[in-house]
């Protein structure tokens, strides 16, 4: 299981013409991709990974904290996720 996280100020998914998810202001974009090897431990343990992982600053919180310094998670802070399938993760690029 691979996955690539992206902070964003907004994104969305679009298909035929219509979006069937997305999200304004910061957030993540996470792409995913899956093999037919991964198990669904696998799944759990990627997605806390994800949950937990700093790369906010602190600005982006609705309320002062106690250490500014520290960055923070989209969960900490409540902001959300858009989670796309992507299947060209295991695409093998060489030659």
């Amino acid at each position: 299981m691979r996955a690539v996280v992206q902070r964003a100020d907004g994104g969305r998914v679009v298909v035929d013409g219509r979006t069937v998810g997305g999200f304004e202001g910061p957030g993540l974009v996470v792409l995913v991709g899956v093999t037919h090897d991964d198990t669904p431990e696998q799944a759990r343990r990627l997605a806390a990974k994800i949950h937990d992982l700093r790369v906010f600053e602190p600005r982006h919180a609705s309320s002062p904290l106690d250490d500014e310094r520290r960055e923070l998670s989209a969960s900490e802070l409540g902001l959300p996720l858009l989670v796309v399938s992507q299947f060209t993760l295991y695409g093998d690029a060489r030659k």
